[in-house]
């Protein structure tokens, strides 16, 4: 198979075509071109290379922190989302039929069939009332949906 990543330069223009004969090819006498002098990869970032890893990289070595045995992942997932994105949910037809309604329904929102479980209070609330269900609100969720008229259900 030909390879894709073929160099359209002639092979007599190359460097190393005039290196040849020339003993080391440009690597030098003294040094050598040997196959890995330092190591591979992170080699030596402890002892040969710290100066580079201390300099470079710091704090790349040692723990920081406490460790947690067994963290288990469902007790702290809690996606969320903000009150700004809340009539997007609803759409804008069902929020335009809600707006002509005199009788006082209101729209119900799940958060929790679209995936959230906690409503934010980032953004502003159009002054139209909502119900919105959700397994926990943040104060300033929750006083911006009842401000606008609506209500906050919690679910468990």
């Amino acid at each position: 198979s030909i390879s894709t990543t073929t160099s359209i330069m002639p092979t007599a223009a190359k460097k190393h075509r005039k290196e040849r004969g020339g003993m080391h090819c440009g690597n030098g006498r003294i040094g050598k071109h040997r196959k890995h002098p330092s190591g591979r990869g992170n080699a030596g970032g402890q002892h040969m290379h710290r100066i580079a890893f201390d300099k470079y990289h710091p704090g790349y070595f040692g723990k920081v922190g406490m460790r947690f045995f067994h963290y288990k992942k469902n007790p702290y997932h809690m996606p969320t989302v903000n009150v700004d994105k809340l009539w997007s949910m609803v759409g804008l037809d069902q929020r335009k039929e809600y707006a002509k309604k005199s009788d006082g329904t209101v729209p119900l929102l799940d958060v929790t069939q679209h995936g959230f479980f906690k409503v934010l209070g980032k953004g502003k609330l159009p002054q139209q009332p909502i119900a919105i269900k959700a397994k926990f609100f943040s104060k300033q969720a929750e006083e911006k949906i009842k401000n606008a008229g609506g209500a906050c259900l919690l679910t468990a």
